[in-house]
């Protein structure tokens, strides 16, 4: 049997900012410059670096300024996260090019996040999109709970699509669709993102898993059955959002680009490069590393 799958896969780094915005303990600025500079020499031509959140919500990340001023590169998509015009506003002074903007699909997780609902989140949302794309930036969507919500459960498969829509309608330039706490199966993971890849097949669409439940790269293939080719995914296998109970790591960066070299997928990312960027981040987290790969290669 014959799978049509693609020559060529896109990995999208998130590890210095989504993998490392839950560590409680205060990551050392030069350390996070360090992992960010050795992703890059493995391969990494996109990434999210950091986010321009308040320090009194995310501590992690209070260094936002600094880690783009040194890490900005016109050979590397360097995207920061920013959850409001506030944080718009210090990342377009910091010369930030590429932004990301998030929302959920749920309610409840957008009340608990963010403190309005996703139509409140839209509302404001939506203009901002419009004045960034007049600027020329690249805009990032990051759709959380596509799958299942923390506080809610289920989360229709048509209110995800509607919510693509709209940021679609918007301007965007990608829609980064997540199954937040890792709770899809792969034939939900399959039927969402053929859907996504049909209706919106001039827009980049991204997948991104937690492996909160081992079923990261299975998710991942089906996607890929669904015509995907881009994927977050997170150095080491860490992170998970403080906003998302139950939320786990994301799907490991050195797991993906195994699994997909072997099945003759090109992604660009030399593994040995990639174990040195884990080595460079891995003493200052709480716990080790667990990835698949990561562990074998300590082994060896």
């Amino acid at each position: 049997m014959t799978i049509d799958l693609p020559k060529k896969a896109t990995i999208i780094e998130v590890g210095p900012r989504d993998g490392l915005q839950n560590v409680s303990v205060f990551i050392p600025t030069e350390a996070k410059l360090q992992f960010i500079d050795h992703l890059k020499k493995s391969g990494i031509k996109e990434m999210e670096i950091t986010s321009f959140v308040s320090p009194k919500w995310v501590p992690q990340m209070q260094d936002a300024e600094e880690i783009v001023w040194h890490s900005l590169d016109p050979n590397t998509r360097t995207i920061v996260l920013t959850p409001n015009r506030s944080g718009i506003q210090r990342a377009r002074l910091s010369n930030c090019q590429e932004i990301a903007l998030f929302v959920g699909v749920s309610n409840p997780f957008n009340q608990k996040n963010i403190n309005r609902t996703t139509a409140q989140a839209m509302e404001e949302l939506l203009p901002l999109i419009k004045e960034l794309k007049a600027q020329g930036v690249f805009v990032r969507a990051c759709i959380s709970t596509a799958f299942y919500c923390p506080f809610e459960g289920r989360v229709e498969e048509r209110e995800t699509i509607q919510l693509c829509e709209q940021f679609v309608q918007a301007g965007v330039d990608e829609l980064s669709v997540a199954d937040t706490i890792g709770m899809a199966a792969p034939h939900e993971s399959y039927s969402l993102f053929s859907k996504l890849n049909n209706l919106f097949s001039t827009t980049l669409i991204t997948a991104h898993f937690h492996d909160t439940r081992g079923m990261g790269l299975a998710n991942i293939f089906a996607a890929l059955q669904a015509g995907i080719s881009r994927f977050d995914t997170s150095a080491g296998g860490i992170g998970g959002c403080p906003f998302a109970p139950g939320a786990s790591g994301n799907v490991a960066t050195e797991d993906v680009v195994f699994m997909l070299e072997r099945m003759g997928i090109q992604t660009g990312i030399q593994l040995p490069l990639l174990v040195q960027a884990i080595d460079v981040i891995a003493p200052h987290l709480p716990k080790p590393i667990s990835s698949s790969f990561y562990t074998l290669q300590s082994k060896a």
